[in-house]
């Protein structure tokens, strides 16, 4: 099967994704937007009450996050590997999706523990270029390595979603173990893995810059039209900080201002959403591919997770309890 082919199959998981997700974002802003009015009328004090239920929201987002979201995502990486490791897919993939993850990973606290280890991995090692970048070039080296560092983490969270991947592949190994393999695998593959830079970087950048700035221009129309909701909200935080005494920021004076950063907030919010759920799972299929075919034609062997011993402790530490 083609990239396309399978990114079309896996499709339904990010469809199902993105509505849940979206009613999560809903979630989130009307518990912040309640929080708001029901203060401001009960004891003007609508600030307190938009942070009140920013919290309540960002909770109930996690929980659906971590005890939903989750298993479409793991579905999908799931039928994405089988599509590239087996030419083929289920005419259901959805049941099937849900069924492999419920097989490999019995509860959810399993699914998370596996995917927390290498995220620990490779943040630990991109920590680990910092402190050689301060420690060469002093605070330009620093400024590189910390760019350096940051790039990883975009890197990373792709890593982990391939090293997911390859623990389904590998079904006849214990999770961990197979976790470990999928570590070990870009370090022994780099320079193969390296190639998707370009797409990840790129098609990444468009993404938010057509998108992000659609959306931006949507939710910049909508809060045009509620000028007094800005004005109070600008209100509120300069008595706040009149109370506090504290220094609030030029722009939150402007009612113009905080409404541009809140339209540019939200969406970059549903940008992040929708390019996870739909542009993001097309440049993973390509990487997978890279990542699973490298794997399976040099398979890790026990000298490589030596090797790898000494760069990661937190490998180490996997490593020698398998």
């Amino acid at each position: 099967m083609t990239n396309k082919e399978i990114y079309r199959k896996t499709l339904t998981f990010s469809l199902r994704r993105f509505w849940i997700d979206v009613l999560a974002f809903i979630l989130l802003a009307g518990f912040a937007g309640a929080g708001f009015l029901v203060m401001d009328k009960v004891n003007d004090k609508g600030l307190i009450g938009l942070l009140i239920g920013l919290v309540i929201g960002i909770i109930v987002l996690i929980v659906i996050t971590r005890f939903v979201s989750y298993r479409y995502k793991a579905g999908q990486i799931a039928m994405m590997t089988k599509g590239v490791t087996e030419g083929k897919l289920p005419d259901d993939v959805l049941a099937e999706g849900k069924a492999v993850v419920k097989e490999r990973f019995t509860t959810v606290a399993a699914y998370f523990a596996a995917t927390a280890v290498i995220k620990g991995i490779f943040n630990q090692i991109g920590r680990g270029l910092t402190k050689v970048g301060n420690a060469v070039g002093g605070q330009t080296g620093g400024n590189v390595a910390d760019a350096v560092n940051s790039a990883i983490q975009v890197v990373v969270a792709y890593l982990c979603d391939c090293c997911l991947g390859w623990v389904f592949f590998r079904r006849e190994q214990k999770a961990m173990r197979a976790t470990a393999e999928g570590a070990v695998l870009f370090f022994k593959h780099g320079k193969t893995l390296v190639k998707n830079l370009g797409r990840i970087f790129g098609m990444g950048l468009a993404s938010l810059v057509l998108i992000g700035g659609a959306f931006f221009g949507i939710f910049y129309l909508i809060f045009s039209q509620f000028p007094a909701a800005f004005e109070r909200l600008t209100a509120e935080a300069a008595e706040f900080a009149a109370r506090t005494e504290t220094a609030l920021p030029a722009f939150m004076n402007d009612p113009g201002t905080v409404l541009l950063i809140c339209a540019a907030v939200a969406a970059l919010l549903l940008w992040n959403t929708a390019h996870s759920v739909f542009v993001r799972p097309f440049i993973l299929t390509g990487v997978l591919r890279n990542y699973l075919e490298s794997g399976i034609a040099d398979m890790p062997r026990e000298s490589d997770f030596d090797a790898l011993d000494s760069k990661s402790p937190k490998f180490a530490k996997l490593h020698a309890g398998l």
